[in-house]
């Protein structure tokens, strides 16, 4: 037989479902947030660019291209991240 106290800790995960909500919607509006200025930092390499990033990726497989906008992309990830968490 399962002894109880062997799982407490895993009861103590069980979230509310009144709780749960205000988390739920504050992550989708950090989540929409976060794709926005990724799309516009994109669209600003795409636009600064004077060539076709796409062209130049895909059709003449320019790896340093696409590590730059690889970087690019960490980079915002991680001034998101610090500014989500305060």
């Amino acid at each position: 037989m399962v002894d109880l106290l062997s799982i407490t800790p895993v009861l103590g995960l069980v979230v509310k479902l009144e709780e749960l909500v205000p988390v739920l919607v504050t992550t989708l509006v950090f989540v929409l947030i976060g794709l926005v200025i990724f799309a516009v930092a994109f669209l600003i390499v795409v636009l600064v660019s004077p060539f076709s990033v796409k062209k130049e990726i895909e059709e003449d497989q320019n790896s340093a291209l696409a590590i730059i906008i690889g970087a690019m992309i960490i980079g915002i990830a991680i001034i998101i991240a610090a500014a989500i968490n305060g």
